[in-house]
């Protein structure tokens, strides 16, 4: 157990009496069978692979160095079948939910009609796209892709830290971990049995196939548009694209051809279906969305409400993830499924609202606040972990923009063991699960990318500002 303030940390991998836990009873006799410079060496084994890979992402405003490999700890995290049983529940109610409201917000309102979400939410959100209204994507999926982030806090409670309904990334490097993983240890792989998930990419292109336009004709002609080699996630991209057999695109690549969206191949101008696309709304369209933008394909938006194309993720679908929405998530799991939410919330003060900006300045140093619209760890305050000059200058930026914030408890996140250079050391983590929704079915992997805090005691897991990952076991139902 690992102390956060004065509560104790859930070790996943130990119990109280420093046994492991049985999900873990296997690895940990593997385990046994290894020294510790063993594993140090298989470590720097899989740093060499990842290099050689091309593994990487982009820093911005990063001084040192444009690209980062991200930490890789050679320790899984495990969970159980019937652990994640209930999991897969949670996460495939609270998908379905979001994609309920998505459709409702840009049609009939129906849950702003109630009361049970403010008008001023949707329609001051920057995230809301007034040029969604009345549309109806093909299928009626808005959200083809989620991560649904995921923290642990005892033997039984996980709950829901965020809800990634843009465009979700890191699933490539969950692949990626588990290739390594396969490639160094195959043995343990015939020991423990431990669910796929290298299949991801062919359940990612069924499941945009079956979203196909009503302009389609035949098999489905899938692209994944990226804004080029200098995005963060430039590598997941390529790798996707690749491992889909789909094309990889750039908006100067695109055009509207016959009132369709066509590729340039070396056969002239080719028509797409769908569009995986990795770019901002506010980037997809200059002829509307902003003027400027090089990254996007100009009148992509006119064929998209004329049934010409598949968007995944659909424009708009921004409004689900904003943070102050999530705050009223429980409410819309409820009011579009008939039932309360399986998994629940972190507990969270809208800083929009007096009495709780008020109890949030009050209590800085006990909360994590974050940006309604941030993201990979930016523009956020770990209060525990800031100093008083810290705390009192985020203060004055609470006072200026409230409603640019949300405020949550400081948890205390769950830990797995990381290989140091002194043996295994517990550090907290997170679950991205990766969800694939399609007009029959939602498929969720198992598994997902587990974000690990590399430094003792931290609580923030994104690569982004130091984080590494874990190769995630789901174990087969015995």
């Amino acid at each position: 157990m690992e102390l956060w303030g004065k509560v104790l940390a859930f070790d996943e991998m130990h119990d109280g009496t420093g046994k492991p836990r049985k999900p873990f009873a296997d690895y940990a006799g593997w385990l046994e069978g290894y020294s510790p410079a063993e594993l140090r060496r298989k470590a720097r084994e899989a740093e060499t692979f990842f290099r050689r890979t091309g593994i990487t992402f982009n820093v911005y405003g990063a001084s040192e160095a444009d690209e980062r490999l991200i930490p890789f700890d050679l320790v899984p995290r495990i969970i159980a079948a019937h652990e994640w049983a209930r999991l897969e529940k949670g996460i495939e109610q609270r998908v379905q939910a979001i994609n309920a409201f998505l459709h409702d917000i840009y049609h009939k309102q129906e849950i702003v009609r109630a009361g049970r979400i403010p008008l001023k939410l949707i329609a001051e959100n920057d995230a809301f796209l007034p040029k969604m209204l009345g549309v109806e994507p093909p299928g009626g999926v808005y959200t083809h892709i989620v991560g649904v982030d995921l923290v642990r806090t005892s033997k039984n409670e996980f709950f829901v830290l965020e809800d990634n309904a843009r465009t979700p990334s890191g699933v490539s490097y969950m692949i990626e971990n588990r290739e390594t993983m396969l490639r160094m240890f195959p043995e343990l792989f015939s020991r423990i049995p431990v669910q796929p998930v290298g299949d991801y990419p062919t359940n990612l292109r069924r499941a945009l196939a079956r979203s196909a336009p009503p302009a389609c004709r035949g098999r489905p002609t899938i692209a994944v548009l990226t804004p080029g080699v200098h995005n963060s996630a430039y590598f997941e991209h390529a790798f996707l694209a690749d491992q889909m057999g789909a094309e990889l695109v750039e908006g100067h690549d695109l055009r509207v051809v016959d009132g369709r969206i066509a590729m340039r191949t070396t056969r002239g101008y080719m028509p797409i279906d769908v569009l995986y696309r990795r770019v901002d709304d506010d980037y997809l369209d200059p002829l509307n969305f902003k003027p400027d933008s090089v990254l996007g394909v100009p009148g992509i938006m006119d064929i998209y409400r004329a049934g010409g194309i598949t968007i995944a993720n659909a424009p708009g679908t921004g409004v689900a993830d904003d943070k102050a929405i999530y705050s009223y998530m429980p409410d819309i799991v409820e009011f579009y499924t008939g039932k309360p939410p399986i998994l629940q919330n972190v507990p969270t003060w809208r800083c929009s609202e007096p009495d709780a900006l008020a109890y949030v300045l009050e209590h800085l140093e006990e909360l994590v606040v974050k940006e309604v619209h941030g993201s990979g760890g930016y523009g956020m305050l770990v209060g525990p972990a800031a100093s008083k000059r810290e705390r009192a200058a985020f203060a004055r930026k609470l006072k200026a923009r409230p409603a640019n914030y949300i405020a949550q408890p400081t948890l205390a996140l769950s830990t797995v063991p990381i290989l140091t250079r002194a043996g295994l050391a517990p550090r907290h983590v997170d679950l991205r699960p990766f969800v694939l929704v399609s007009p029959d079915r939602v498929h969720i992997t198992p598994g997902g990318l587990t974000r690990v805090a590399m430094k003792k005691g931290s609580l923030v897991v994104n690569s982004s500002q130091g984080g590494g990952t874990k190769d995630t076991w789901i174990l087969e139902d015995r």
